[in-house]
């Protein structure tokens, strides 16, 4: 059975300045962030959409209808003002549905939430994601920092699995190749809610994967990247790496 997945974010526009001698010029870059993760789903039961986070701004469903057409929501290296502050509010202060609230809304209908860690993730880059305090992190089994959360790993790590009969690290045995980096964030305490896997202790032991449920849904908060930087390239070509999304996506997706 297919299931149909909205991935929102993982795209940038990068604007550089050349100086050359006296003379100078400057280019605009466009860039996409989840291309090993729509390669690792090619050919599987989950049917990605992929929406860019410029094209999410306005693109992005404003009613039930519209987000009930998905059995999974990935927010990836998106902040929350991308959904809501559309034109419509920003240039043009009309009223329009809050889409954080909406989410929750269906969540709690359930559907399956995956938050995947970057600058623009959970509190992000100099606490300018701003997911804190919203719907949205009502949903989510961990809560956001009220500051950047960013935990840079240079030196890579290696994630410790704690939940080794969990669904979503089914079949995934061994070391896992390295991390370079996370959001930190703060793990719920409900019963429903289990950390999957988190970095060692001398690396802070903050968590990696957690999951819970919410109403009818579920979500589920992975704290890293879905591709470089912080996922190393070994990481990204891992036979694991495929494994590892959809272990979450079934997971999410079991109640729908």
């Amino acid at each position: 059975m297919t299931k149909k997945v909205l991935l929102v974010g993982e795209s940038w526009v990068s604007s550089a300045t050349h100086y050359k001698g006296f003379d100078q010029f400057g280019s605009v870059t466009f860039h996409l962030g989840a291309e090993p993760l729509v390669k690792a789903l090619q050919g599987s039961e989950y049917e990605l959409t992929y929406m860019t986070a410029h094209d999410a701004v306005e693109k992005f469903p404003y009613d039930m209808e519209g987000l009930e057409a998905y059995d999974l929501l990935i927010l990836s290296d998106i902040g929350a003002n991308s959904l809501l502050l559309p034109p419509a509010v920003w240039l043009q202060s009309k009223t329009v549905p809050n889409r954080l609230k909406l989410i929750k809304a269906w969540v709690e209908k359930g559907g399956g939430l995956l938050m995947v860690g970057g600058y623009f993730s959970f509190q992000g880059i100099d606490g300018k994601a701003r997911w804190r305090r919203t719907a949205v992190e009502d949903t989510l089994p961990v809560t956001c920092l009220p500051y950047d959360d960013r935990v840079e790993i240079p030196e890579g790590a290696t994630a410790v699995i704690t939940k080794a009969d969990h669904p979503t690290v089914a079949g995934l045995s061994g070391n896992w190749p390295l991390l370079l980096g996370v959001n930190e964030v703060e793990v719920r305490e409900r019963s429903d809610v289990e950390v999957v896997a988190r970095l060692p202790d001398d690396q802070g032991g903050h968590p990696l994967l957690v999951t819970g449920s919410f109403g009818r849904g579920r979500s589920a908060a992975w704290t890293s990247d879905i591709g470089p930087h912080w996922l190393s390239p070994e990481f990204c070509e891992w036979e694991g790496y495929g494994r590892l999304w959809k272990n979450i996506l079934g997971w999410l997706s079991e109640v729908r």
